[in-house]
């Protein structure tokens, strides 16, 4: 696995895990994701160190709100075993986990937001392959471009 830095992009409801309480808290598991995609990212790709945009999503305004770093490797999600947690998932084992998460701790609140809307308007600086403004792309977790991450900070 490579040792070059990589970088992410990963979407919160903020009335569920929000940017202010990552800072409140440092450090935060991130539960509860379900698609296979992005899990595998989490899983095969992530690794301690690497940048996240923290995006808020299905608010007012969808946007970054903020930096986290990834903090540790992948791990199993605990939520999968857990009968009474909303992402509990019957068919997953502890010998055979089927979904893993990573640690995120808060590096810093963005001075200015900077909303969906924004990031479209640069869209041709970002490229076609920047999954956040591609039609039909619904993932939590998604890569960055080290490219895309440098052009998305110059818009705060």
């Amino acid at each position: 696995m490579s040792t070059r830095k990589r970088h992410w992009l990963m979407k919160s409801e903020p009335d569920d895990f929000s940017i202010d309480d990552l800072q409140r808290i440092n450090i935060e598991p991130w539960t509860g994701v379900r698609n296979y995609q992005a899990r595998n990212f989490m899983r095969d790709g992530m690794q301690v160190g690497d940048g996240v945009l923290f995006y808020h999503s299905s608010c007012n305004v969808p946007g970054i709100y903020g930096i986290a770093e990834v903090a540790t490797a992948a791990y199993p999600d605990p939520s999968q075993f857990n009968k009474k947690s909303k992402y509990f998932d019957e068919t997953a084992s502890r010998d055979e986990p089927r979904w893993f998460l990573v640690d995120v701790r808060y590096v810093r609140t963005l001075q200015q937001p900077i909303s969906l809307a924004r990031i479209r308007a640069h869209a041709e600086k970002l490229g076609e392959d920047f999954a956040l403004i591609r039609r039909g792309t619904r993932l939590s977790v998604m890569p960055v471009s080290a490219a895309q991450w440098k052009t998305l900070l110059t818009l705060e």
